[in-house]
Protein backbone atom coordinates (compact mmCIF):
# COMPACT_ATOMS: atom_id res chain seq x y z
CA UNK A 1 0.00 0.00 0.00
CA UNK A 2 0.88 3.01 -1.00
CA UNK A 3 1.76 5.81 2.26
CA UNK A 4 3.24 9.39 2.25
CA UNK A 5 5.84 9.98 4.69
CA UNK A 6 8.18 12.39 6.04
CA UNK A 7 12.02 11.93 6.76
CA UNK A 8 12.96 12.30 9.99
CA UNK A 9 16.36 11.95 11.28
CA UNK A 10 17.49 11.63 15.08
CA UNK A 11 20.80 12.30 16.54
CA UNK A 12 22.14 8.89 18.60
CA UNK A 13 25.84 10.10 19.38
CA UNK A 14 27.93 12.85 20.57
CA UNK A 15 29.57 13.02 17.36
CA UNK A 16 26.43 14.02 15.08
CA UNK A 17 25.52 10.29 14.22
CA UNK A 18 21.57 9.29 13.85
CA UNK A 19 19.42 7.54 12.26
CA UNK A 20 16.51 8.09 9.75
CA UNK A 21 12.51 7.43 10.29
CA UNK A 22 9.84 7.74 8.18
CA UNK A 23 6.82 9.30 9.92
CA UNK A 24 3.42 7.75 7.67
CA UNK A 25 1.36 10.65 7.30
CA UNK A 26 -1.61 9.71 4.57
CA UNK A 27 -2.26 6.51 2.79
CA UNK A 28 -3.48 5.75 -0.82
CA UNK A 29 -7.05 4.32 -0.57
CA UNK A 30 -7.74 4.67 -4.49
CA UNK A 31 -6.41 6.34 -7.04
CA UNK A 32 -7.94 9.98 -6.18
CA UNK A 33 -8.47 9.05 -2.41
CA UNK A 34 -6.27 9.64 0.90
CA UNK A 35 -7.01 9.41 4.32
CA UNK A 36 -4.69 10.74 7.25
CA UNK A 37 -2.81 8.09 8.82
CA UNK A 38 -4.06 8.53 12.81
CA UNK A 39 -1.40 8.70 15.60
CA UNK A 40 2.37 9.39 15.19
CA UNK A 41 3.22 6.13 13.30
CA UNK A 42 6.91 5.87 12.51
CA UNK A 43 8.89 3.33 10.43
CA UNK A 44 12.75 3.23 10.67
CA UNK A 45 14.81 2.83 7.22
CA UNK A 46 18.35 3.19 6.21
CA UNK A 47 16.90 4.13 2.80
CA UNK A 48 16.15 7.48 4.33
CA UNK A 49 19.18 8.74 4.95
CA UNK A 50 19.29 9.13 1.30
CA UNK A 51 16.92 12.20 1.95
CA UNK A 52 17.08 15.37 3.93
CA UNK A 53 15.33 15.74 7.27
CA UNK A 54 11.85 17.13 6.40
CA UNK A 55 11.65 15.41 2.73
CA UNK A 56 8.20 13.93 1.48
CA UNK A 57 8.72 11.05 0.31
CA UNK A 58 6.26 8.17 -0.93
CA UNK A 59 6.97 4.92 0.73
CA UNK A 60 5.14 1.37 -1.07
CA UNK A 61 4.43 -1.01 2.08
CA UNK A 62 3.93 -4.85 2.16
CA UNK A 63 1.37 -6.02 4.58
CA UNK A 64 4.06 -6.71 6.96
CA UNK A 65 4.93 -3.29 6.95
CA UNK A 66 8.22 -4.03 5.07
CA UNK A 67 9.33 -0.77 2.76
CA UNK A 68 9.27 -2.42 -0.71
CA UNK A 69 9.69 0.77 -2.80
CA UNK A 70 10.50 4.52 -2.08
CA UNK A 71 11.16 7.76 -4.03
CA UNK A 72 10.70 11.39 -3.99
CA UNK A 73 6.78 13.05 -3.91
CA UNK A 74 7.85 15.78 -5.45
CA UNK A 75 6.64 15.44 -9.28
CA UNK A 76 4.03 12.99 -7.61
CA UNK A 77 2.53 15.34 -5.56
CA UNK A 78 2.38 18.17 -8.19
CA UNK A 79 0.59 15.80 -10.14
CA UNK A 80 -2.07 14.95 -7.55
CA UNK A 81 -2.51 18.35 -6.29
CA UNK A 82 -3.05 19.09 -10.65
CA UNK A 83 -5.80 16.24 -10.62
CA UNK A 84 -7.06 17.76 -7.14
CA UNK A 85 -7.24 21.02 -9.14
CA UNK A 86 -9.11 19.41 -12.52
CA UNK A 87 -11.58 17.67 -9.76
CA UNK A 88 -12.08 20.82 -8.10
CA UNK A 89 -13.08 22.75 -11.27
CA UNK A 90 -15.32 19.66 -12.57
CA UNK A 91 -16.93 19.85 -9.30
CA UNK A 92 -17.50 23.95 -9.11
CA UNK A 93 -18.77 22.95 -12.76
CA UNK A 94 -21.19 20.35 -11.92
CA UNK A 95 -22.28 22.77 -8.55
CA UNK A 96 -23.60 25.33 -11.08
CA UNK A 97 -25.27 23.03 -13.37
CA UNK A 98 -26.70 21.99 -9.65
CA UNK A 99 -27.74 25.28 -9.34
CA UNK A 100 -29.28 26.04 -12.64
CA UNK A 101 -31.59 22.91 -11.86
CA UNK A 102 -32.69 23.59 -8.68
CA UNK A 103 -33.55 27.52 -10.11
CA UNK A 104 -35.49 26.29 -13.00
CA UNK A 105 -36.60 23.56 -10.64
CA UNK A 106 -37.81 26.34 -7.99
CA UNK A 107 -39.32 28.11 -10.92
CA UNK A 108 -41.09 25.59 -11.78
CA UNK A 109 -42.49 24.86 -8.46
CA UNK A 110 -43.99 28.54 -8.08
CA UNK A 111 -45.00 28.17 -11.43
CA UNK A 112 -47.22 25.13 -10.50
CA UNK A 113 -47.90 26.36 -6.57
CA UNK A 114 -49.57 29.37 -8.77
CA UNK A 115 -51.74 27.39 -11.29
CA UNK A 116 -52.66 25.04 -8.72
CA UNK A 117 -53.80 28.69 -6.84
CA UNK A 118 -55.54 29.68 -10.24
CA UNK A 119 -57.74 25.96 -10.62
CA UNK A 120 -58.77 26.48 -6.99
CA UNK A 121 -60.12 29.60 -6.95
CA UNK A 122 -61.83 28.03 -10.54
CA UNK A 123 -62.87 25.55 -8.96
CA UNK A 124 -64.75 27.71 -6.00
CA UNK A 125 -65.97 29.78 -8.70
CA UNK A 126 -67.78 26.25 -10.12
CA UNK A 127 -68.95 25.22 -6.67
CA UNK A 128 -70.03 28.66 -6.29
CA UNK A 129 -72.09 28.58 -9.97
CA UNK A 130 -73.16 25.24 -8.75
CA UNK A 131 -75.05 26.52 -5.72
CA UNK A 132 -76.61 29.75 -7.79
CA UNK A 133 -78.08 26.71 -9.75
CA UNK A 134 -79.23 24.50 -7.35
CA UNK A 135 -80.50 28.03 -6.05
CA UNK A 136 -81.83 28.71 -9.41
CA UNK A 137 -83.51 26.14 -9.39
CA UNK A 138 -85.00 26.25 -6.26
CA UNK A 139 -86.19 30.10 -7.23
CA UNK A 140 -87.64 28.42 -10.25
CA UNK A 141 -89.48 25.92 -8.58
CA UNK A 142 -90.88 28.79 -6.38
CA UNK A 143 -91.87 30.84 -9.54
CA UNK A 144 -93.80 27.58 -10.59
CA UNK A 145 -95.62 27.72 -7.33
CA UNK A 146 -96.41 31.34 -7.68
CA UNK A 147 -97.35 29.98 -11.11
CA UNK A 148 -99.88 27.41 -10.30
CA UNK A 149 -101.01 30.08 -7.13
CA UNK A 150 -102.08 32.88 -9.70
CA UNK A 151 -103.50 30.91 -11.82
CA UNK A 152 -105.48 29.30 -8.95
CA UNK A 153 -106.97 32.99 -8.43
CA UNK A 154 -107.06 33.44 -12.21
CA UNK A 155 -109.95 30.66 -12.02
CA UNK A 156 -111.53 31.99 -9.21
CA UNK A 157 -111.35 35.70 -10.59
CA UNK A 158 -113.10 34.05 -13.44
CA UNK A 159 -115.67 32.27 -11.54
CA UNK A 160 -116.19 35.38 -9.53
CA UNK A 161 -116.59 36.96 -13.10
CA UNK A 162 -119.35 34.86 -13.79
CA UNK A 163 -121.27 35.23 -11.27
CA UNK A 164 -121.06 38.63 -11.83
CA UNK A 165 -122.01 38.56 -15.47
CA UNK A 166 -125.04 36.64 -14.27
CA UNK A 167 -126.21 39.12 -11.56
CA UNK A 168 -125.52 41.54 -14.15
CA UNK A 169 -127.50 39.59 -16.54
CA UNK A 170 -130.07 39.06 -14.07
CA UNK A 171 -129.67 43.34 -13.28
CA UNK A 172 -130.32 43.84 -16.74
CA UNK A 173 -133.33 42.09 -17.00
CA UNK A 174 -134.58 43.67 -14.15
CA UNK A 175 -133.46 46.93 -15.67
CA UNK A 176 -135.28 45.73 -19.10
CA UNK A 177 -138.59 45.30 -17.63
CA UNK A 178 -138.32 48.31 -15.18
CA UNK A 179 -137.64 50.08 -18.82
CA UNK A 180 -140.97 48.44 -20.34
CA UNK A 181 -142.75 49.17 -17.40
CA UNK A 182 -142.06 52.87 -17.58
CA UNK A 183 -142.40 53.18 -21.13
CA UNK A 184 -146.33 51.48 -20.10
CA UNK A 185 -146.39 54.02 -17.46
CA UNK A 186 -145.70 56.70 -19.85
CA UNK A 187 -148.54 55.23 -22.14
CA UNK A 188 -150.31 54.61 -19.07
CA UNK A 189 -150.36 56.57 -15.77
CA UNK A 190 -152.62 53.72 -13.98
CA UNK A 191 -149.36 51.34 -14.33
CA UNK A 192 -147.41 52.24 -11.10
CA UNK A 193 -143.87 50.43 -9.53
CA UNK A 194 -144.88 48.71 -6.59
CA UNK A 195 -143.24 48.62 -3.45
CA UNK A 196 -142.28 44.98 -3.55
CA UNK A 197 -140.96 45.17 -7.22
CA UNK A 198 -138.80 48.48 -5.92
CA UNK A 199 -137.66 46.32 -2.90
CA UNK A 200 -136.64 43.36 -5.47
CA UNK A 201 -134.89 45.85 -7.48
CA UNK A 202 -133.20 47.29 -4.56
CA UNK A 203 -132.02 43.86 -2.55
CA UNK A 204 -130.27 42.82 -6.71
CA UNK A 205 -128.35 46.53 -6.52
CA UNK A 206 -127.02 45.61 -2.64
CA UNK A 207 -126.21 42.31 -3.62
CA UNK A 208 -124.14 43.75 -6.46
CA UNK A 209 -122.71 46.45 -4.47
CA UNK A 210 -121.81 43.23 -1.89
CA UNK A 211 -119.85 41.58 -5.02
CA UNK A 212 -117.21 44.65 -5.13
CA UNK A 213 -115.19 44.16 -1.88
CA UNK A 214 -114.52 40.28 -3.24
CA UNK A 215 -112.50 42.27 -6.62
CA UNK A 216 -110.64 44.64 -3.24
CA UNK A 217 -109.76 40.89 -2.03
CA UNK A 218 -108.75 39.81 -5.57
CA UNK A 219 -106.43 42.92 -5.88
CA UNK A 220 -104.76 42.56 -2.75
CA UNK A 221 -103.69 38.71 -4.01
CA UNK A 222 -102.64 40.26 -7.43
CA UNK A 223 -100.56 43.30 -5.20
CA UNK A 224 -98.90 40.32 -3.23
CA UNK A 225 -98.29 38.25 -6.45
CA UNK A 226 -96.52 41.41 -7.91
CA UNK A 227 -94.65 41.90 -4.84
CA UNK A 228 -93.38 37.95 -4.68
CA UNK A 229 -92.71 38.34 -8.50
CA UNK A 230 -90.37 41.71 -8.09
CA UNK A 231 -88.44 39.86 -5.31
CA UNK A 232 -87.69 36.74 -7.23
CA UNK A 233 -87.03 39.22 -10.28
CA UNK A 234 -84.30 40.99 -8.18
CA UNK A 235 -83.18 37.73 -7.02
CA UNK A 236 -83.08 36.62 -10.84
CA UNK A 237 -81.39 39.95 -11.53
CA UNK A 238 -78.16 39.04 -9.15
CA UNK A 239 -77.88 35.96 -10.91
CA UNK A 240 -78.06 37.67 -13.83
CA UNK A 241 -75.15 40.17 -12.78
CA UNK A 242 -73.79 36.91 -11.53
CA UNK A 243 -73.78 35.75 -14.79
CA UNK A 244 -72.57 38.66 -16.89
CA UNK A 245 -69.22 38.78 -14.19
CA UNK A 246 -68.69 35.38 -15.37
CA UNK A 247 -69.11 35.79 -18.78
CA UNK A 248 -66.54 38.75 -18.33
CA UNK A 249 -64.13 36.45 -16.74
CA UNK A 250 -64.53 33.93 -19.33
CA UNK A 251 -63.84 36.72 -22.37
CA UNK A 252 -60.38 38.02 -20.18
CA UNK A 253 -59.34 34.41 -19.60
CA UNK A 254 -59.94 33.55 -23.47
CA UNK A 255 -57.82 36.90 -24.01
CA UNK A 256 -54.91 36.01 -21.55
CA UNK A 257 -54.75 32.68 -23.26
CA UNK A 258 -54.54 34.05 -26.83
CA UNK A 259 -51.73 36.01 -25.61
CA UNK A 260 -49.92 33.30 -23.57
CA UNK A 261 -50.12 31.22 -26.85
CA UNK A 262 -48.54 33.90 -28.60
CA UNK A 263 -45.95 34.35 -26.18
CA UNK A 264 -45.72 30.71 -26.28
CA UNK A 265 -45.12 30.56 -29.94
CA UNK A 266 -42.31 33.47 -30.27
CA UNK A 267 -40.93 31.45 -27.10
CA UNK A 268 -40.74 28.34 -29.34
CA UNK A 269 -39.40 30.47 -32.47
CA UNK A 270 -36.40 31.55 -29.98
CA UNK A 271 -36.20 28.29 -29.22
CA UNK A 272 -35.44 26.68 -32.03
CA UNK A 273 -33.55 29.48 -33.67
CA UNK A 274 -31.30 28.23 -30.53
CA UNK A 275 -31.47 25.30 -30.74
CA UNK A 276 -30.31 25.65 -34.96
CA UNK A 277 -27.35 27.51 -33.71
CA UNK A 278 -26.61 25.00 -30.84
CA UNK A 279 -26.48 22.15 -33.72
CA UNK A 280 -24.25 24.28 -36.11
CA UNK A 281 -21.91 24.94 -33.22
CA UNK A 282 -21.89 20.81 -32.61
CA UNK A 283 -21.15 20.49 -36.48
CA UNK A 284 -18.53 23.08 -36.41
CA UNK A 285 -16.71 21.05 -33.18
CA UNK A 286 -17.36 17.68 -34.24
CA UNK A 287 -15.59 18.81 -37.71
CA UNK A 288 -12.68 20.41 -35.54
CA UNK A 289 -12.65 16.80 -33.36
CA UNK A 290 -12.23 15.20 -36.79
CA UNK A 291 -9.41 17.24 -38.03
CA UNK A 292 -7.61 16.76 -34.80
CA UNK A 293 -7.84 13.29 -34.73
CA UNK A 294 -6.52 13.59 -38.60
CA UNK A 295 -3.43 15.92 -36.83
CA UNK A 296 -2.76 13.56 -34.24
CA UNK A 297 -2.58 10.37 -36.68
CA UNK A 298 -0.20 12.61 -38.85
CA UNK A 299 1.68 14.02 -35.22
CA UNK A 300 2.12 9.90 -34.49
CA UNK A 301 3.53 9.45 -37.80
CA UNK A 302 6.20 11.85 -37.38
CA UNK A 303 6.84 10.77 -34.29
CA UNK A 304 7.63 7.64 -35.51
CA UNK A 305 9.55 8.80 -38.04
CA UNK A 306 11.57 11.27 -35.51
CA UNK A 307 11.78 7.83 -33.26
CA UNK A 308 13.47 6.49 -36.79
CA UNK A 309 15.58 8.88 -37.21
CA UNK A 310 17.28 8.72 -33.56
CA UNK A 311 17.40 4.94 -33.94
CA UNK A 312 18.90 5.54 -37.15
CA UNK A 313 22.10 8.31 -35.06
CA UNK A 314 22.34 6.16 -32.11
CA UNK A 315 22.89 2.91 -34.70
CA UNK A 316 25.06 4.81 -36.56
CA UNK A 317 27.42 5.79 -33.10
CA UNK A 318 27.24 2.42 -31.93
CA UNK A 319 28.47 1.68 -35.57
CA UNK A 320 31.57 4.22 -34.57
CA UNK A 321 31.83 2.45 -31.04
CA UNK A 322 32.30 -0.80 -31.74
CA UNK A 323 34.54 -0.66 -34.93
CA UNK A 324 38.10 0.77 -35.13
CA UNK A 325 37.36 1.61 -38.61
CA UNK A 326 34.52 4.15 -38.55
CA UNK A 327 34.82 7.09 -36.49
CA UNK A 328 33.16 10.42 -35.74
CA UNK A 329 35.16 13.84 -36.49
CA UNK A 330 38.66 13.47 -37.43
CA UNK A 331 39.63 17.28 -38.07
CA UNK A 332 42.88 17.51 -36.17
CA UNK A 333 45.66 20.05 -36.47
CA UNK A 334 48.01 17.38 -37.21
CA UNK A 335 51.25 19.78 -38.13
CA UNK A 336 50.79 21.27 -34.44
CA UNK A 337 51.38 17.71 -32.97
CA UNK A 338 53.90 17.06 -34.96
CA UNK A 339 56.08 20.12 -33.86
CA UNK A 340 54.95 19.31 -30.55
CA UNK A 341 57.40 17.85 -27.72
CA UNK A 342 56.66 14.33 -27.20
CA UNK A 343 56.32 14.67 -23.65
CA UNK A 344 53.89 17.28 -23.86
CA UNK A 345 51.77 15.08 -26.50
CA UNK A 346 51.48 12.06 -23.98
CA UNK A 347 50.45 14.78 -21.33
CA UNK A 348 47.66 15.86 -23.99
CA UNK A 349 46.96 12.36 -24.90
CA UNK A 350 46.34 11.62 -21.70
CA UNK A 351 43.96 14.48 -20.50
CA UNK A 352 42.09 13.68 -23.18
CA UNK A 353 41.89 10.07 -22.40
CA UNK A 354 40.58 11.42 -18.85
CA UNK A 355 38.52 13.59 -20.08
CA UNK A 356 36.77 11.12 -22.65
CA UNK A 357 36.43 8.42 -19.81
CA UNK A 358 34.41 11.08 -17.86
CA UNK A 359 32.05 12.33 -20.75
CA UNK A 360 31.43 8.86 -21.61
CA UNK A 361 30.23 7.74 -17.71
CA UNK A 362 28.12 10.84 -17.90
CA UNK A 363 26.72 10.37 -21.34
CA UNK A 364 25.98 6.42 -20.15
CA UNK A 365 24.08 7.48 -17.28
CA UNK A 366 22.16 9.84 -19.47
CA UNK A 367 21.10 6.84 -22.05
CA UNK A 368 20.06 4.57 -18.78
CA UNK A 369 17.75 7.78 -17.63
CA UNK A 370 16.84 7.94 -21.25
CA UNK A 371 15.82 4.27 -21.20
CA UNK A 372 13.77 4.81 -18.11
CA UNK A 373 11.98 7.62 -19.20
CA UNK A 374 10.85 5.73 -22.49
CA UNK A 375 9.80 2.84 -20.38
CA UNK A 376 7.82 5.36 -18.32
CA UNK A 377 6.26 6.87 -21.27
CA UNK A 378 5.63 3.16 -22.41
CA UNK A 379 3.27 2.71 -19.06
CA UNK A 380 1.52 5.50 -19.08
CA UNK A 381 0.67 4.77 -22.82
CA UNK A 382 -0.71 1.42 -21.76
CA UNK A 383 -2.28 2.66 -18.93
CA UNK A 384 -4.06 5.17 -21.22
CA UNK A 385 -5.80 2.68 -22.84
CA UNK A 386 -6.97 1.09 -20.22
CA UNK A 387 -8.36 4.61 -18.25
CA UNK A 388 -11.28 5.80 -17.97
CA UNK A 389 -12.59 9.43 -19.64
CA UNK A 390 -11.71 11.04 -16.55
CA UNK A 391 -8.24 8.84 -15.11
CA UNK A 392 -7.73 9.39 -19.29
CA UNK A 393 -7.08 13.06 -19.57
CA UNK A 394 -4.67 13.15 -16.38
CA UNK A 395 -2.73 10.76 -17.68
CA UNK A 396 -2.20 12.24 -20.78
CA UNK A 397 -1.05 15.25 -19.27
CA UNK A 398 1.67 13.47 -17.53
CA UNK A 399 2.25 11.91 -20.56
CA UNK A 400 2.71 15.80 -22.03
CA UNK A 401 5.20 15.91 -19.52
CA UNK A 402 7.15 13.06 -19.52
CA UNK A 403 7.54 13.49 -23.65
CA UNK A 404 8.31 17.35 -23.25
CA UNK A 405 11.31 15.82 -20.58
CA UNK A 406 11.88 13.13 -23.16
CA UNK A 407 12.73 15.39 -26.10
CA UNK A 408 14.81 17.87 -23.93
CA UNK A 409 17.02 14.74 -22.52
CA UNK A 410 17.32 13.21 -26.12
CA UNK A 411 18.43 16.77 -27.86
CA UNK A 412 20.85 17.38 -25.13
CA UNK A 413 21.99 14.09 -24.88
CA UNK A 414 22.71 13.96 -29.03
CA UNK A 415 24.91 17.05 -28.61
CA UNK A 416 26.59 15.01 -25.77
CA UNK A 417 26.86 11.65 -28.06
CA UNK A 418 28.43 14.00 -31.28
CA UNK A 419 30.65 15.43 -28.75
CA UNK A 420 31.71 12.18 -27.38
CA UNK A 421 32.21 10.74 -30.76
CA UNK A 422 34.53 13.89 -31.93
CA UNK A 423 36.48 13.27 -28.98
CA UNK A 424 37.28 9.61 -28.84
CA UNK A 425 38.49 10.31 -33.06
CA UNK A 426 40.65 13.22 -31.94
CA UNK A 427 41.67 10.93 -29.27
CA UNK A 428 42.44 8.54 -31.65
CA UNK A 429 44.35 10.71 -34.43
CA UNK A 430 46.23 12.03 -31.29
CA UNK A 431 47.15 8.15 -30.13
CA UNK A 432 48.18 7.31 -33.56
CA UNK A 433 50.65 10.79 -34.15
CA UNK A 434 51.47 9.92 -30.89
CA UNK A 435 52.64 6.46 -31.62
CA UNK A 436 54.14 7.33 -34.76
CA UNK A 437 56.52 9.60 -33.03
CA UNK A 438 57.23 7.09 -30.35
CA UNK A 439 57.94 4.50 -33.42
CA UNK A 440 55.11 2.54 -32.70
CA UNK A 441 52.77 0.61 -35.35
CA UNK A 442 49.65 1.50 -36.00
CA UNK A 443 46.80 -0.36 -35.20
CA UNK A 444 45.68 -2.97 -38.02
CA UNK A 445 43.51 -0.67 -40.01
CA UNK A 446 43.59 2.39 -38.75
CA UNK A 447 44.18 3.90 -42.55
CA UNK A 448 41.05 2.89 -43.74
CA UNK A 449 38.89 4.83 -40.82
CA UNK A 450 35.61 6.12 -42.34
CA UNK A 451 34.18 9.58 -41.03
CA UNK A 452 30.55 9.10 -40.09
CA UNK A 453 30.48 13.15 -39.24
CA UNK A 454 28.38 13.71 -42.57
CA UNK A 455 26.05 10.82 -42.48
CA UNK A 456 25.41 12.25 -39.60
CA UNK A 457 24.86 15.81 -40.17
CA UNK A 458 22.12 14.75 -42.74
CA UNK A 459 20.76 12.21 -40.36
CA UNK A 460 20.71 14.81 -37.79
CA UNK A 461 19.20 17.46 -40.21
CA UNK A 462 16.31 15.50 -41.03
CA UNK A 463 15.69 14.34 -37.99
CA UNK A 464 15.56 18.37 -36.88
CA UNK A 465 13.32 19.20 -39.57
CA UNK A 466 10.82 16.28 -38.79
CA UNK A 467 10.93 17.07 -35.21
CA UNK A 468 10.32 21.15 -36.12
CA UNK A 469 7.29 20.14 -38.00
CA UNK A 470 6.49 17.72 -34.93
CA UNK A 471 6.38 20.31 -32.52
CA UNK A 472 4.80 23.05 -34.52
CA UNK A 473 2.19 20.59 -35.47
CA UNK A 474 1.57 19.38 -31.00
CA UNK A 475 1.27 23.06 -30.91
CA UNK A 476 -1.16 23.31 -34.06
CA UNK A 477 -2.83 20.04 -31.90
CA UNK A 478 -2.99 22.10 -28.43
CA UNK A 479 -4.59 25.02 -30.14
CA UNK A 480 -6.53 23.08 -31.62
CA UNK A 481 -7.62 21.05 -27.89
CA UNK A 482 -7.69 24.03 -26.37
CA UNK A 483 -10.13 25.62 -28.99
CA UNK A 484 -12.12 22.63 -28.56
CA UNK A 485 -12.12 22.87 -25.24
CA UNK A 486 -13.36 26.25 -25.17
CA UNK A 487 -16.42 25.26 -27.65
CA UNK A 488 -17.27 21.95 -25.29
CA UNK A 489 -17.26 24.42 -22.62
CA UNK A 490 -19.63 27.18 -24.61
CA UNK A 491 -21.62 23.99 -25.53
CA UNK A 492 -22.36 22.10 -22.76
CA UNK A 493 -23.70 24.73 -20.72
CA UNK A 494 -25.84 25.44 -23.80
CA UNK A 495 -27.12 22.46 -24.00
CA UNK A 496 -28.26 22.12 -20.93
CA UNK A 497 -29.61 25.51 -20.71
CA UNK A 498 -31.49 24.34 -24.06
CA UNK A 499 -32.82 21.22 -22.48
CA UNK A 500 -33.96 23.63 -19.60
CA UNK A 501 -35.72 26.06 -21.84
CA UNK A 502 -37.49 22.99 -23.93
CA UNK A 503 -38.98 21.17 -20.38
CA UNK A 504 -39.89 24.97 -19.59
CA UNK A 505 -41.67 25.55 -22.22
CA UNK A 506 -43.24 21.83 -22.07
CA UNK A 507 -44.50 22.89 -18.68
CA UNK A 508 -46.10 25.92 -20.17
CA UNK A 509 -47.51 24.09 -22.86
CA UNK A 510 -49.31 21.71 -20.52
CA UNK A 511 -50.27 24.36 -18.19
CA UNK A 512 -51.74 26.49 -20.73
CA UNK A 513 -53.68 23.24 -22.29
CA UNK A 514 -55.10 22.55 -18.70
CA UNK A 515 -56.17 26.43 -18.66
CA UNK A 516 -57.39 25.87 -22.01
CA UNK A 517 -59.52 23.03 -21.40
CA UNK A 518 -60.42 25.04 -17.77
CA UNK A 519 -61.78 27.90 -20.09
CA UNK A 520 -63.79 25.33 -21.85
CA UNK A 521 -65.22 23.90 -18.86
CA UNK A 522 -65.85 27.49 -17.74
CA UNK A 523 -67.58 28.68 -20.75
CA UNK A 524 -69.75 25.38 -20.86
CA UNK A 525 -70.96 26.18 -17.28
CA UNK A 526 -71.90 29.61 -18.24
CA UNK A 527 -73.70 28.66 -21.68
CA UNK A 528 -75.68 26.15 -19.16
CA UNK A 529 -76.22 28.96 -16.13
CA UNK A 530 -77.80 31.01 -18.96
CA UNK A 531 -80.22 28.13 -20.56
CA UNK A 532 -80.98 27.26 -16.94
CA UNK A 533 -81.61 31.22 -16.35
CA UNK A 534 -83.54 32.37 -19.32
CA UNK A 535 -86.49 29.90 -19.35
CA UNK A 536 -87.08 31.28 -15.72
CA UNK A 537 -86.76 34.87 -17.11
CA UNK A 538 -89.15 33.96 -19.19
CA UNK A 539 -91.35 32.52 -16.83
CA UNK A 540 -91.20 35.49 -14.64
CA UNK A 541 -92.20 37.96 -17.78
CA UNK A 542 -95.46 35.81 -18.56
CA UNK A 543 -96.44 35.75 -15.02
CA UNK A 544 -95.99 39.54 -14.73
CA UNK A 545 -97.65 40.03 -18.25
CA UNK A 546 -100.49 38.17 -17.15
CA UNK A 547 -100.92 39.95 -13.45
CA UNK A 548 -100.66 43.10 -15.50
CA UNK A 549 -103.38 41.84 -17.95
CA UNK A 550 -105.61 40.84 -14.69
CA UNK A 551 -105.22 43.94 -13.05
CA UNK A 552 -106.04 46.17 -16.23
CA UNK A 553 -109.48 43.90 -16.78
CA UNK A 554 -110.36 43.91 -12.80
CA UNK A 555 -110.19 47.97 -12.71
CA UNK A 556 -112.01 48.33 -15.43
CA UNK A 557 -114.43 45.82 -15.05
CA UNK A 558 -114.87 47.56 -11.61
CA UNK A 559 -115.01 51.05 -12.39
CA UNK A 560 -117.50 49.72 -15.02
CA UNK A 561 -119.94 48.13 -12.37
CA UNK A 562 -119.40 50.96 -10.20
CA UNK A 563 -121.11 53.54 -12.80
CA UNK A 564 -124.31 51.30 -14.06
CA UNK A 565 -125.12 50.33 -10.07
CA UNK A 566 -124.71 54.25 -9.77
CA UNK A 567 -126.49 54.51 -12.73
CA UNK A 568 -129.13 52.03 -12.10
CA UNK A 569 -129.62 53.58 -8.37
CA UNK A 570 -130.23 56.90 -9.57
CA UNK A 571 -133.50 55.49 -11.70
CA UNK A 572 -134.50 53.12 -9.53
CA UNK A 573 -134.80 56.44 -7.44
CA UNK A 574 -136.56 58.41 -10.32
CA UNK A 575 -139.27 55.74 -9.96
CA UNK A 576 -139.53 55.22 -6.39
CA UNK A 577 -139.83 59.09 -6.14
CA UNK A 578 -142.16 60.07 -9.01
CA UNK A 579 -145.33 61.38 -8.50
CA UNK A 580 -146.72 59.63 -11.55
CA UNK A 581 -145.31 56.09 -9.99
CA UNK A 582 -146.75 56.73 -6.66
CA UNK A 583 -148.49 53.47 -5.13
CA UNK A 584 -152.06 53.90 -4.68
Amino acid sequence: MLYLAEVQKKSTGVFGGGRAELKLLACQRSEQNWTAVPGDEVLPSDEANNYAAGALVLVDLSANRQIQRMQEAGRPLVSILQNFSRLQEKFKTQEEEIEQWKQSLTYQSQELNRREMEMEARREQLQQMEEDCEHLEQQRQELLALQEEINRQKESYDRNRQELEGAWEHLRGEMRRMEEQQASLQQSSSSVLDPEKASALQNLLNQLEGTLPQADSIREQLNAAFEALAQHQERLGQHWQLLEQQRSQVQQNQHEIEQQSQDLHHRWQEWHKAQETLEQARAELKAQQSALVIKQDYAQMLSVQVQSHDELHQQLYRLADTSDNVKVGLQVDVEALEKMPIEELQNLVQELESDLAKLSSFVESQEEELTLKQQEIDELKARIEAANEFDRLNLENDLADEQDGYQMLYETLVGQRRSLQGRRGILSQHQSILRRRQGLAAPEGQENVIDLGPILSHVEAQRQQQADNLQKLETQIEQMKAAIHQAEEMITPQVAIQDNKRNELKQVEADLLARRTAAAHLEGRVNLYQELLQPVQDTADELRRKLDEIAAMLNQEASGHQQTIGEMRQVLTQLTSSPELAVS
